[in-house]
């Protein structure tokens, strides 16, 4: 019989047979759920078998290719029945009675052939960032190995928050072999992070994991398999107070050669400076409380540890490792000081991250982007009219204070703003209700996007975080929000008041605030805070941050601003394809209303994360592009670039903090190997006796500090806690005076340093860098403003006495200063001026 070419062509089935799994949310179902196959698509197959059984009420929860590497198929009959061997009961047909981790774990199992304890089951890859960490961290590794096999080498990644720190360092570990590695961190709030990534994924089946809270005596581990420690700094390495000795219970930390000892939240300074700075706004006993909630309890002891032995780890941890890698968000200090060289880092910013979101939607559209839960920030700022600046604009550098504008007594059902009409009024601008701003709308024909009027920005205030300058503060807006003339608006919020001890410590004030928040869909809440909650926190449904009050540091602003970022998404959010993704939060806003220092803070945080890029605009520039700003200066609400931010940051301060810029230690290096170097060359001694001070403190002072100072770091690594209280009073002299020498060393460098903004406004030399106009250009005048000949500066210059980056940003800072306050009086200062001289380095504007 012929055969049509239908019959002899047929179509060839896809063959994509698929594994799922659903529960029934009802109570016979309760624990179960159904696992099958399927070559049909899961959603119309699971949607069959539920219709034939009239139920609704159910969610499919794994949806995976059952398709081996070697072209094997894994069967249904196969996964009930490693399931089955697993202990899982079988209650009925394919039912079984487990979680969904215990099924993937079975699926991987099978899909493997390794056998894996517990669950894990997780078998995602490393994004190329995450390889690209490992790789470049390997490499520099066993580069240090290959020169000396006895070296014990130190990276740094500065790496922000959903980089996937914990899940990359284990990756790193496998990669070089580790299996015994000790991580140690100031918050032990992040140790869930750290447990459920070894204990949950395929690749680190075997591991062991052990930590204070695990329950496990670290005596009884397997030595044959990996370990991992998690433990505190302030826990493991801090002393009896009482004895003054290692603690007896962590001897054992101390026996082991560890393999690989990383540091989560690296950077004892300026996360101690960044600590303080966020609850400073608590009273002094409460603040303290906050800190040892936040960073554990042994905190402030071991605070005085470090203060007693600096901040080289090298002094004060009693450790034996291969190599150190350090884990930090915002680790400026270390990268501006030079501590870590270029090849000692692995950056992976903000900036990284949105670029590498943007590409992957580009390059895969039709794929699930793992980047695009992470909201893109976008600040706003806004100029408060003037009756509102004359409030508080006599801060520290005669710009809007709002520590002063929010300032507020009494405690409780008693606190009250000290100018409440005035915060009332703000309270009118944000919601789009004060007249005067009104009518200035009305006037210009635009009506600015304030906070709370605006439609297109009411979504993402649904949930919103306003941080305030103090408890009093706190309690005064809860007071305020909750008037009369405030409730019909304003009491469709649910507001959260999370300041002082009534809150709870640390993490006890945050259950309060989810169960307020709840699905995040029909709630609405504020939350009022002074330094709660502003970090290591997830609170998804937060989707804007009011700055209200003033913050020193970048790291510290931006610390705070994260917490809006954390990504807000549903997975499987129609229950019927667990491997779909709807983005709730796909931006986030940080509202300020102190222009100029929110856009200072937003230059020094770009320029914080491009270090090695000489142009600050150019820096900036790339951080904005993923951060827009948009600026209402009272009429108009604009978006401002990278140029538009330095002006703004620049024009709107006083000469004072620019004068600042130019006191500041980081312009000088007074550290023993520099000292060295001045007294190896009488030439160089000859030069810093010619500036104006060091006579009177005598040549021999750097003699004094370095031997001092050498001297007791010397005895007190040697004798450690074997020291008498007559040596360690002795110690404690000796300490006191080579600081005391070395800070007069310090100050007279920077009196120097001063001189040199004078010499740059009477050169007219602006193309040219400030080194070659010194050197080369006008040397005369350079010697009579500062008192230093060339060849003398120029080999102070060669010794590293004056650090060149932080030269660079002081000099760029003049510049702007310079022209903006000449341009704002219609004044060019240079015609057809196209390039700027810094310090060492000259930058070119864009046409």
């Amino acid at each position: 019989m012929t055969k049509s070419l239908d019959e002899l062509m047929p179509e060839r089935p896809e063959g994509h047979l698929r594994i799922y799994a659903y529960a029934i949310h009802d109570e016979q179902h309760l624990g179960w759920l159904k696992v099958g196959q399927t070559t049909q698509d899961v959603k119309a197959r699971v949607a069959q078998q539920v219709k034939t059984a009239a139920v609704t009420n159910y969610t499919i929860e794994v949806d995976e290719s059952a398709l081996r590497d070697d072209g094997t198929f894994i069967r249904d009959f196969d996964m009930r029945e490693r399931l089955k061997a697993k202990g899982f009961a079988n209650p009925t047909l394919e039912w079984m009675e487990c979680t969904v981790a215990d099924v993937l774990t079975a699926f991987t199992e099978l899909r493997t052939g390794q056998e894996v304890s517990g669950t894990h089951h997780e078998t995602f890859s490393m994004r190329p960032e995450q390889k690209r960490a490992v790789e470049k961290t390997h490499d520099y590794f066993h580069s240090i190995w290959k020169e000396d096999m006895h070296a014990v080498p130190r990276f740094l990644w500065n790496a922000k928050m959903r980089f996937g720190k914990t899940f990359t360092s284990y990756q790193l570990a496998k990669s070089l072999g580790a299996t015994r590695v000790l991580v140690l961190t100031f918050k032990p709030a992040v140790e869930d992070a750290w447990a459920t990534d070894l204990l949950s994924h395929k690749d680190f089946d075997g591991w062991q994991y052990v930590s204070k809270s695990s329950g496990i005596d670290p005596s009884t581990v397997d030595k044959k398999k990996p370990l991992v420690y998690f433990g505190s700094f302030q826990d493991l390495l801090g002393r009896d107070k009482a004895t003054g000795l290692m603690k007896p219970k962590n001897e054992w930390i101390h026996a082991i050669n560890w393999d690989l000892v990383i540091f989560d939240e690296y950077h004892y300074g300026a996360w101690r400076d960044s600590a303080k700075e966020l609850f400073e706004g608590e009273d002094e006993k409460e603040a303290k409380k906050e800190l040892a909630g936040e960073y554990g309890e042994a905190l402030e002891a071991f605070d005085e540890e470090l203060d007693e032995l600096g901040s080289d780890e090298k002094d004060f941890l009693p450790i034996t490792t291969r190599a150190y890698l350090y884990l930090s968000g915002t680790p400026f200090k270390a990268l501006a000081t030079g501590e870590f060289i270029e090849e000692q880092i692995f950056n992976w910013t903000y900036t990284d991250e949105q670029r590498a979101k943007a590409e992957y939607a580009k390059n895969h559209p039709d794929k699930l982007n793992p980047y695009g839960a992470l909201p893109e920030l976008r600040l706003l700022t806004y100029q408060m009219p003037d009756e509102l600046l004359k409030v508080a604009s006599a801060g520290e550098f005669d710009e809007f204070d709002l520590n002063a504008f929010f300032a507020a007594t009494g405690v409780g059902s008693n606190a009250a703003f000290k100018h409440k009409d005035d915060v009332q009024k703000w309270l009118d601008i944000i919601r789009g209700q004060h007249l005067p701003t009104q009518v200035d709308a009305l006037k210009s024909g635009t009506r600015p996007p304030f906070p709370y009027s605006d439609v297109r920005l009411l979504p993402y205030l649904q949930h919103s975080f306003w941080f305030l300058p103090n408890v009093a503060a706190c309690h005064a807006m809860a007071n305020l929000l909750a008037e009369k003339q405030n409730v019909p608006y304003w009491g469709q919020y649910q507001v959260l008041n999370v300041a002082g001890p009534g809150a709870g410590i640390g993490l006890e004030a945050l259950p309060p605030v989810r169960k307020a928040i709840g699905n995040g869909v029909d709630t609405k809440t504020i939350t009022l805070s002074c330094g709660k909650l502003t970090t290591g926190v997830t609170v998804p449904q937060w989707a804007s941050i009011l700055m209200l009050r003033n913050l020193k540091s970048p790291e510290t602003y931006f610390q705070a601003a994260f917490r809006v970022q954390s990504p807000w998404s549903i997975k499987n959010p129609n229950g019927d394809d667990p491997n779909a993704e709807e983005v709730l939060k796909p931006v986030c806003f940080v509202f300020d209303f102190a222009p100029t220092r929110a856009l200072r803070q937003l230059s020094e945080y770009g320029i914080g994360l491009s270090s090695d890029e000489p142009n600050p605009e150019r820096a900036v520039e790339e951080l904005v592009s993923f951060l827009p700003v948009l600026a209402y200066d009272g009429a108009n609400m604009t978006q401002v670039d990278a140029g538009g931010i330095l002006d703004i940051a620049m024009a709107g301060t006083s000469a004072t903090l620019l004068a600042r810029k130019w006191e500041s230690a980081i312009l000088v290096n007074v550290d023993n190997d520099t000292l060295k170097k001045i007294m190896g060359s009488e030439r160089a001694m000859a030069a810093v006796m010619n500036i104006e001070g060091f006579r009177a403190l005598g040549s021999d002072v750097f003699e004094t500090v370095i031997n001092k100072s050498e001297l007791v770091k010397g005895t007190k690594k040697a004798k450690g806690d074997a020291l008498t209280p007559k040596e360690k009073k002795e110690l404690s002299d000796e300490e006191k005076e080579y600081k005391s020498k070395r800070k007069q060393i310090q100050e007279k460098l920077i009196k120097f340093a001063t001189r040199i903004p004078a010499f740059m406004y009477l050169t007219d030399y602006r193309e040219n860098t400030l080194k070659d106009v010194i050197t080369k250009l006008e040397p005369g005048l350079f010697r009579a403003v500062t008192g230093l000949t060339v060849e003398d500066f120029d080999l102070l210059v060669s010794l590293g006495v004056f650090n060149a980056a932080h030269m660079n940003q002081a000099v760029f800072a003049f510049r702007r200063y310079e022209d903006a306050s000449l341009s704002y009086t219609g004044i060019e200062s240079h015609a057809g001026l196209r390039r700027y001289g810094l310090y060492d380095t000259v930058v070119g504007l864009e046409d």
